[in-house]
């Protein structure tokens, strides 16, 4: 019952007004059959390079931002496709699969977001260009790739309450902080670099800095020179508290003023330049939370369970519960979720521990109250609140605030090690300069 945080990349992108020339059109059908790289035994083609570079270009026209010179964009978008590939290849390797009902459901939600029915979503995309079957491969892609850093890095990240509790003697505020937005450039430092070959790549760093401080656009400056994930979105690393940055970055930014650019920084990935882009307080956290002790029955929808029958499934349910049959045993006979065997018992739950469909429908019900059919991303749900209490939870939540930063932070720093091992051992061959 936990969020799933999914990443919406391709939607964002897609549903962005912009208008193709029939000059970029023709280029695009022209280089179709031409292969740019290899990896392993997967080709990736012109026209797949031309259509991400254009979505780059929409992206950064929306914000406004400076694109890089067109060889630098080329090769970070063929750089980032290359990446996707050994993924996805190692995910379908290791039996990891996304079947259709499952996309289906992902791609309605990016719709629901966009508040958009399905239709209206596809005929948007189609009218900026992107074909629906491009953008299904797309999606069903990046959920490959999430759920394969979730199996190979994200499952295996542990954080000892030793760790905890240094960094909460270190951090006492942390669950009361003021977050920042910051951005940043990274030149990555392979492994076993020579003397030189640092020396050129910190003066590469240097240079970015001293171009950054003199007011050069740092969106553009990062896309063109960081070797970061997130270059080509400016390396906006979004609103985070100190506590959520690397220690590197989380010392240095406390001491910066919104539009500073720091010095060089140097790190085991390589050398770095933040920039402030702002910052905001967000209070003292309230010590005492409602939480919830509630139940349910979750009823998953399948190829041969649809919306309708799920819900309808509930709408008997909750008949014979009204009528005076054992929630528990009803829960335990009929939920597909892990609490069936509790009778349904979720437990407690604090605010913002479920998915949002599930917490409103919860908060409007009365202690003993049963809910109508309530749909989720995980199925339709027949929800009962137990019982509720107010109770101080500064310290649980320190510790859950300090839990949460380390995990995200290792899992970061994990990926990272665990991306450049991947890439460094598949067989990549570059035929850019073939079609260019």
């Amino acid at each position: 019952m936990k969020k799933t945080i999914f990443s919406m990349a391709f939607a964002a992108l897609a549903v962005s007004s912009a208008l193709h020339t029939g000059a970029a059109v023709a280029a695009r059908v022209e280089l179709v059959d031409r292969i740019v790289a290899v990896v392993n035994n997967e080709a990736i083609t012109a026209s797949a390079l031309e259509e991400r570079i254009e979505q780059i270009r929409r992206q950064f026209a929306r914000r406004g931002d400076q694109l890089p010179s067109d060889d630098v964009l080329r090769r970070q978008v063929l750089d980032q496709l290359v990446a996707e590939s050994v993924q996805a290849q190692r995910a379908r390797e290791a039996g990891v699969r996304i079947d259709d009902i499952t996309l289906d459901q992902a791609i309605q939600r990016i719709a629901d977001s966009n508040r958009m029915t399905l239709s209206q979503f596809r005929s948007a995309l189609e009218g900026d260009g992107i074909s629906w079957e491009s953008f299904r491969a797309n999606i069903r892609r990046e959920m490959l790739i999430s759920r394969l850093r979730e199996q190979s890095v994200e499952s295996r990240v542990v954080v000892t309450d030793a760790e905890i509790d240094n960094f909460i003697k270190n951090n006492p505020d942390v669950a009361s902080e003021t977050e920042y937005r910051v951005a940043h450039i990274l030149v990555r430092a392979p492994e076993a670099a020579s003397p030189e070959q640092l020396q050129a790549l910190a003066q590469k760093a240097e240079a970015a800095q001293q171009s950054a401080a003199a007011g050069a656009d740092f969106s553009a400056l990062a896309a063109e020179v960081s070797n970061a994930p997130d270059a080509l979105q400016g390396g906006d690393m979004g609103w985070r508290a100190p506590s959520a940055m690397p220690g590197l970055f989380a010392q240095a930014v406390q001491n910066m003023s919104p539009g500073e650019v720091s010095p060089v920084l140097r790190s085991a990935a390589g050398f770095h330049v933040m920039k402030l882009i702002d910052k905001r307080s967000t209070g003292k956290a309230e010590a005492m939370v409602e939480q919830t002790h509630v139940s349910h029955i979750l009823i998953k929808t399948t190829e041969l369970i649809t919306d309708d029958d799920a819900r309808k499934r509930l709408e008997t349910l909750r008949t014979r519960v009204l009528n005076g049959e054992s929630f528990e045993d009803l829960a335990r006979a009929n939920s597909d979720d892990l609490s069936a065997a509790k009778g349904g018992d979720i437990g407690w739950v604090y605010p913002g521990d479920t998915v949002p469909e599930f917490q409103r429908a919860m908060d409007a019900l009365a202690p003993g109250e049963l809910s109508e059919p309530v749909k989720s991303p995980f199925g339709w749900h027949l929800i009962r609140v137990e019982e509720r209490r107010t109770e101080d939870v500064s310290d649980k939540r320190k510790r859950a605030v300090a839990r949460n930063t380390l995990k995200q932070r290792k899992i970061e720093e994990a990926t990272d090690d665990w991306l450049r091992q991947l890439i460094s051992s598949a067989f990549v061959q570059y035929r850019l300069d073939d079609v260019e």
